[in-house]
């Protein structure tokens, strides 16, 4: 599975699966739902690029990233 460019492995492979509805637009780009599919562990540096020195947290699920864009209702920290 493709996300932003990059490989996912979600394990899933072969499977077929109902196409999530995303909760609004850009959410397939958050962190939230990145790590929900296991990206942090699929794809360890790509990961660490989002949130290193962590500028920004998410009001929704507390997650930090590097830049706004990568959380679903950031805020500064």
């Amino acid at each position: 599975m493709k996300i932003n460019n990059w490989e996912v492995n979600d394990g899933l492979k072969g499977q077929i699966m109902a196409k999530a509805a995303m909760p609004h637009p850009g959410h397939g780009k958050h962190l939230c739902y990145l790590t929900n599919l296991g990206f942090q562990l699929s794809n360890p540096k790509e990961y660490k690029a989002l949130v290193k020195g962590g500028k920004f947290y998410c009001k929704i699920c507390g997650r930090v990233a590097a830049g706004e864009k990568s959380l679903c209702k950031s805020a500064k920290l």
